[in-house]
């Protein structure tokens, strides 16, 4: 339901409530998710196993070194490959989301995950365009210029002499990414045993269906192809294009798109206007196609873009994309117009529409908590900084009276949509932060949705997705 929060919305500690438990309960607790965590230790040797000590120093007080812990997992997220992988790319773009130790090693797995060697890459490229693979190339880099959790890609020149970005999956990655949901599954049901205020299972089922889909590059090339024509009036945007003869379901080629990575972008430009100008290029790559397309990129990630020099910015990834029915996007707006002006009924209508039902009044103020913090940014007609007032923690703070809000009342069951919106609202803002941008964030949502018109978005939807040939 957001836009551009720097904050997850992962509701705070998740022990507190068991200080309300009597010494009995607390026992029988504690010994039930002792044998839950040494199970999940036992699923995966080396993520399950952090996983326990990360649990175990958080919920029974156990003594941890950050900073071996954080080398650790670093190195058994990047030979994993797979979606946990993925889960610690995005808690490590959220600024003061993990304590330092955690954000400086997970950071790099954004671009530096470990690639496999030229035998894994001559065997893919042979089992994908055949024995004389190397002969559709003027020249074909070894080296891979990036890796990532699915795959890694490797530049190339065409025979016409173009730059060409070859992105090769992962060998036996559809049964790796089964493995890892189910890790999943078991850390979101450790989860369920002690703390009850969200229930994760939608937002499983949300995730297992957009990983899956990550796995086509076909799609990919599909979802490429959708930007291009959702994105083709803004100059500050760009998206690659898709070499389809040297593309099949597992070797992905396009246009090789030249840029610095976002942080290398601030690290080196330190003018406002520059910083601003890229922020603004950023919210018009992920809200045009929201608001008249009813289409998000779900993974703002540090590695799925990058900065060109003038501040355009090259899209580089799309496999998490994610299709809304245009009344979810209504129910955004209507949201918005409910919390800027008081109305209840409105209020309660967008959340009804999202998949709420049987909303109290003290349920409706206790998701409003989250809603207001999500939406601040866009209710001030001013230039501002995301949360500069507030400071970083206060999005924590909001977090954790929503999550006691929550759980009070008996907890709730998020709808399954709001993973990515929530997934590209945290990560978005979490680049706002990083450029210190400050811009009027007020008009540039009224830009987009001032001439919202529900029957039109689903009537441009349908034509995308048909040039597209995505299903609709």
């Amino acid at each position: 339901m957001g836009h551009m929060s720097g904050r997850p919305l992962d509701f705070g500690p998740p022990g507190p409530h068991l200080d309300a438990m009597s010494d009995k309960d607390y026992g029988d607790e504690t010994a039930r998710l002792s044998r839950q965590v040494r199970r999940f230790a036992k699923v995966g040797a080396g993520v399950g196993g952090l996983a326990a000590q990360l649990v175990g120093a958080r919920v029974f007080g156990t003594q941890l070194d950050r900073g071996r812990h954080s080398a650790d997992l670093k190195a058994a997220l990047g030979g994993l490959k797979g979606p946990l992988m993925k889960s610690a790319q995005i808690l490590a773009t959220i600024p003061d989301a993990l304590p330092p130790e955690y954000a400086e090693e997970l950071r790099q797995l954004q671009s530096n995950a470990p690639p496999m060697g030229w035998h894994f890459v001559r065997r893919r490229m042979r089992g994908e365009l055949g024995a004389g693979w190397q002969g559709a190339f003027a020249s074909f880099d070894r080296a891979a210029a990036a890796a990532a959790s699915l795959g890694q890609v490797h530049k190339a020149t065409a025979m016409d002499g173009r730059e060409l970005a070859c992105k090769l999956q992962y060998p036996d990655m559809a049964s790796t990414v089964e493995a890892d949901l189910q890790q999943l599954k078991l850390a979101f049901s450790i989860y369920r045993r002690y703390d009850r205020a969200i229930d994760p299972s939608e937002i499983y089922t949300e995730l297992a269906d957009r990983l899956r889909e990550e796995l086509d590059y076909d799609r990919e090339a599909r979802h490429m192809a959708l930007y291009r024509g959702m994105l083709k009036g803004e100059p500050g945007v760009r998206v690659p294009e898709v070499v389809a003869e040297l593309s099949t379901a597992r070797l992905l080629t396009m246009s090789w798109m030249e840029g610095s990575p976002l942080l290398d972008f601030v690290a080196r430009v330190g003018d406002p206007e520059s910083r601003n100008r890229v922020a603004m290029n950023m919210f018009r790559a992920w809200y045009v196609p929201f608001y008249n397309y009813g289409v998000i990129h779900g993974d703002p990630h540090l590695g799925n873009y990058s900065i060109c020099q003038d501040g355009t910015v090259n899209l580089l990834d799309f496999g998490c994309i994610r299709v809304f029915e245009p009344s979810f996007v209504k129910g955004v707006i209507d949201l918005y117009k409910a919390l800027r002006d008081g109305d209840r009924d409105l209020a309660v209508s967008a959340y009804e529409t999202w998949g709420f039902k049987d909303l109290s009044s003290e349920m409706l103020e206790a998701l409003n908590i989250w809603a207001r913090f999500i939406y601040a940014p866009l209710l001030e007609d001013k230039p501002q900084r995301i949360m500069a007032e507030e400071g970083s923690m206060y999005g924590a703070k909001v977090a954790h009276r929503t999550h006691v809000a929550l759980r009070r009342l008996g907890g709730v069951r998020p709808p399954r949509e709001f993973v990515l919106m929530d997934r590209a609202a945290i990560g978005l803002g979490s680049v706002f932060m990083h450029l210190k941008a400050e811009i009027n964030w007020h008009r540039m949502f009224h830009e987009l949705v001032d001439d919202f018109d529900v029957t039109k978005l689903a009537k441009r939807q349908v034509r995308a997705l048909k040039a597209a040939e995505l299903p609709g």
